[in-house]
């Protein structure tokens, strides 16, 4: 049963830049094409709800491999591009509240909820996320508007999708509300709080299905 209140709601666009699509991170799951789409999805439901949208851009040096300020990796995507926002910062940490006046300018706005979309679902995202949640905002996590790449290095190496996945239900345990875009335009239509859920009863759901399994 969801909570019905109205919440006053933004909407987060993390590092949509070309350097997911067609730089040197593109994200493998959900696969970009699809992320995009529901990014834009949730821009225009955003503006047509009178929801601010706010766009975060990484930015780093000129000699970095990647987001190198100036370069085509690190322009924002055209699917953001083209759509109207209420503020635009610039990050060079890995959250959107760190070094920027994003938490000031929430403030100011009286916003109580964050809707986070973009990219990387394990790394900014999650970062922004729990930033928030520490903040005292409740947060809204859209996993099929966000996307993971594979990781390998000396502590082992993990698919895309199990990046995504694992990180999706750790979100929901207790920093965020994770769902669908389709399930997040429902909420926005009628104004209510989607599901949360806290890290006892998901621990407690774990062994049963362990047990029912044994």
């Amino acid at each position: 049963m969801t909570e019905v209140r109205h919440p006053r709601r933004a909407l987060v666009v993390i590092d949509v830049q070309n350097e997911y699509d067609s730089g040197g991170l593109h994200i493998q799951y959900p696969p970009v094409a699809d992320s995009l789409r529901n990014i834009g999805r949730a821009m225009d439901a955003a503006h047509a709800a009178g929801i601010p949208v706010v766009v975060v851009q990484q930015t780093a040096p000129a000699d970095s491999p990647l987001f190198a300020a100036g370069t085509h990796g690190w322009e924002l995507h055209a699917v953001v591009a083209s759509r109207p926002r209420e503020h635009h910062l610039l990050k060079a940490l890995p959250s959107a509240f760190a070094g920027t006046d994003l938490g000031d300018w929430l403030a100011a706005h009286a916003i109580d909820t964050l809707a986070v979309v973009g990219y990387m679902t394990h790394n900014c995202n999650d970062t922004t996320i729990k930033h928030a949640f520490d903040a005292g905002l409740a947060v809204e996590f859209l996993m099929d508007a966000s996307g993971s790449v594979p990781y390998a290095n000396r502590a082992g190496h993990a698919s895309a999708e199990e990046i995504h996945r694992v990180f999706a239900v750790v979100e929901q345990s207790r920093f965020a509300a994770v769902m669908t875009t389709d399930e997040w335009l429902a909420h926005v239509a009628d104004g209510s709080m989607p599901e949360r859920d806290n890290i006892h009863a998901s621990h407690q759901r774990a062994l049963s299905r362990l047990g029912a399994a044994a």
